[in-house]
């Protein structure tokens, strides 16, 4: 599984305004919902199951990392946004460390499989702090997709 598999190009920025934990879910379902992934109509039900899973522990998993994730029955297939906050936020990090990087998950509310394995792919090709640092250096969404794309395709 490729994250280009899930992930929406026109579900990215380079440049997430939110400073709060509860504005960068928003803002990245926003994405979500501008790319055609999420219906409107879904859009305060996501946010509330996403602070719902937030609410049992953290998904920001130290290293900059935030991957917010939840199950829901607005979506048939998984998808996914992703953002970067240039000057970090509280996230609640495992490490007190501020997020710069966000995938944001959705998987359909009856499957696991790709949910997990779409979560293990993105955890393990963030553990390379060469790929880490050179989203943090993109300054627009065309070098994100790049970076992406390119650590998909070596990675695979």
């Amino acid at each position: 599984m490729k994250i280009m598999d899930f992930l929406s190009k026109k579900a990215l920025t380079a440049n997430l305004k939110s400073t709060t934990k509860d504005g960068i879910i928003e803002e990245m379902v926003d994405l979500l919902v501008n790319a055609g992934d999420v219906d409107k109509k879904s859009k305060k039900k996501l946010i509330e199951i996403l602070m719902e899973r937030e609410s049992l522990g953290s998904t920001a998993i130290g290293q900059g990392i935030g991957i917010p994730h939840g199950k829901c029955d607005c979506v048939d297939k998984l998808v996914a946004s992703f953002g970067i906050s240039q000057s970090g936020v509280n996230f609640n990090s495992l490490d007190d460390e501020p997020v710069y990087i966000f995938f944001l998950l959705v998987a359909p509310q009856d499957s696991a499989g790709p949910h997990l394995k779409a979560l293990a792919r993105i955890s393990r090709l963030l553990k390379d702090k060469y790929f880490r640092d050179g989203l943090r250096q993109a300054k627009d969404e065309k070098f994100v997709l790049k970076i992406i794309t390119d650590e998909d395709e070596k990675r695979m």
